[in-house]
């Protein structure tokens, strides 16, 4: 039983030598990791070494000295230019010739001939008022001048034959064979028709001139384009009364159609008076329409309108559009860059006055 407790005490014994050993396997270890990091520190400190003796011959270290004070001296320049030279302004494009074509008399619409958005041109008929009153008018004058002339030549007729009867009579008296009465009766008598025959001849004048007058008043019933350009909007319709006084109140057309010449478009900005000297006659503008804000105009300058609004405080500039387009439209807003303003600002009015005049 003794045997047994110490066989068994023996195996619960630990071995110094087997705790020896777990020591020295764990010292080498330890020694085999720190001589491996002495190896890493040695690589990374040599490759750190290359890497300056790279950049020293290569002269890469000593080439960035210079460059912040080139940088440093250029950059002020750019924007003194950009806070100089651009000036914006809104406005709308405006047509110069725009008429709305009305008639000259009183009348009643028979027909339309036109439509928004037609092209028309000068003296194309636009619109015909009722023609029966003065086509009978034309038609009496006219019968007035023939029977005016008819008139002058039986007085023509009348006159030649009393003039014939008086030389006879002139004879006749010079041999005594006709008295001084029958002498002046029939000198009374050509004087008399004579002047029937002067008398025929203003008639048929007057005639003429009715003719005239009634031809005039018949063209006036057909209406006609003043100018060549676009029917932008219509007014009147076939069976209305028209008229240019509008006698007839809000029952009586006043116009027919409305016509832009599309030549004549060209834009009117209104610039604030204090920044008034950076524009100039002849100057060059961007304009950029805000309907297409991706498409740049050129433009220029027409001129500066020679008064200020008291109001607004600002001044009115005309503008012409150097490319001509029928994406551009009247009263479409607009705005604009002028480039490039003039160094002396006296120079303007006086470019503005030439243009003007």
């Amino acid at each position: 039983m003794d045997d047994d407790k110490s066989a068994l005490l023996r195996s619960l014994e630990i071995s110094r030598v087997a705790k020896i050993e777990g020591q020295g396997s764990v010292a080498q270890r330890s020694r085999g990791g720190a001589k491996w990091v002495f190896v890493a520190g040695l690589v990374v400190v040599a490759a750190g070494g290359w890497y300056a003796w790279q950049r020293s011959e290569t002269g890469v270290a000593q080439t960035p000295a210079p460059a912040p004070k080139a940088i440093a001296q250029v950059a002020p320049a750019a924007p003194i230019v950009t806070a100089q030279s651009d000036l914006v302004a809104s406005g709308y494009v405006v047509a110069r010739r725009k008429a709305t074509v009305a008639a000259e008399i009183t009348g009643k619409v028979t027909d339309v001939f036109v439509e928004e958005g037609m092209v028309v041109t000068e003296g194309q008929e636009l619109a015909r008022l009722d023609t029966i009153l003065p086509e009978a008018d034309l038609a009496s004058a006219k019968a007035r001048v023939v029977s005016a002339e008819a008139n002058v030549e039986s007085g023509l007729a009348d006159l030649k034959d009393a003039e014939r009867i008086l030389e006879r009579t002139r004879n006749l008296q010079a041999k005594d064979y006709a008295t001084q009465a029958d002498l002046t009766k029939n000198q009374a008598r050509a004087d008399v028709l004579r002047a029937q025959w002067h008398k025929a001849q203003a008639d048929l004048a007057t005639a003429k001139v009715d003719v005239m007058r009634d031809n005039e008043t018949l063209d006036k019933h057909h209406i006609k384009a003043p100018f060549a350009g676009v029917v932008v909007d219509k007014n009147a319709q076939p069976g209305e009364m028209i008229s240019p006084l509008s006698a007839g109140g809000g029952f009586t057309r006043t116009g027919v159609c409305t016509i832009v010449d599309m030549d004549s478009l060209e834009i009117e900005v209104d610039v604030n008076e204090a920044f008034i000297h950076k524009v100039a006659a002849q100057q060059k503008v961007n304009a950029v329409l805000d309907a297409y804000p991706d498409w740049t105009i050129p433009a220029s300058v027409i001129a500066i309108v020679p008064t200020a609004n008291r109001d607004k405080a600002t001044i009115k500039v005309r503008i012409a559009l150097l490319q001509k387009d029928p994406r551009i439209l009247p009263d479409m807003a607009v705005k604009v860059t002028f480039l490039a303003p003039p160094a002396d600002g006296s120079k303007m009015g006086a470019a503005t006055v030439k243009e003007h005049g």
